[in-house]
């Protein structure tokens, strides 16, 4: 097989892994809001009640837990790399499929932690543009139909993987030395998630700046309505 065919099909399993990765963890390895909220108010000491009630907390506190998940993402994204990346080559596209599901989880956290809880299409059609464009993926043209999420979400899932794909083929070229793969492995796997931790974080903050204005607007507007007389 040449050179160019192997890239090739190393890039059709690579892609194939992460989209399978990012579907299964769409349809059934969702985070649990509510034990998530319970580790918000154990584990980082934010006093919620609801998701709601981030809008009233500092946007600092939120940062300071957004970080902590990031965090803890890249650990077991680490952990993960560094244990299947003995096996070189053989264990790229099962290690993919998980590294896609770690991301996936901590980009949905990091939604929760800004108050977007995918209850509804709008919501989940927000959680894959962010993590389009933690990936780098420019879906404008897709937006105009975000409102059919089921046909949105696979839509981008395809482009994330092509994106992600090309960028693992190049980077993961170490994991085909055996041995020395473990601790590529865990160092590329550590990095792929803070990059995409971050830039989703970034995504999502912004969209809880915009929606904390808007609520500020609102709440002004009710405020110099003028009364009626009783």
């Amino acid at each position: 097989m040449r050179d160019d065919e192997k890239q090739s099909w190393v890039r059709r399993r690579v892609e194939g892994a992460i989209r399978g990765g990012l579907t299964r963890t769409y349809d059934t390895i969702k985070v649990d809001p509510g034990r998530f909220l319970m580790q918000l108010r154990v584990a980082h000491g934010l006093p919620l009640a609801t998701f709601h009630g981030v809008y009233t907390l500092p946007v600092e506190r939120l940062d300071d837990a957004a970080e902590s998940v990031i965090r803890g993402g890249m650990k077991m994204a680490a952990v993960e790399g560094a244990g299947l990346g003995l096996g070189g080559f053989l264990t790229i596209v099962p290690d993919l499929g998980i590294l896609s599901a770690i991301t996936m989880r901590t980009i949905q956290k990091l939604s929760l932690i800004y108050g977007f809880e995918l209850n509804t299409d709008d919501e989940i059609a927000e959680l894959w543009i962010a993590a389009a464009t933690a990936a780098g993926v420019d879906i404008s043209r897709e937006l105009l139909e975000r409102e059919v999420v089921n046909r949105f979400v696979p839509r981008v899932i395809r482009q994330i993987a092509a994106r992600a794909g090309a960028e693992v083929v190049e980077k993961w070229a170490g994991r085909l030395i055996p041995l020395t793969s473990s601790a590529i492995g865990c160092a590329l796997n550590y990095y792929f998630v803070r990059a995409w931790g971050q830039r989703a974080r970034a995504h999502f903050r912004a969209k809880h700046l915009e929606a904390r204005r808007r609520f500020a607007e609102e709440a002004r507007k009710l405020s110099a309505a003028p009364t009626l007389p009783s």
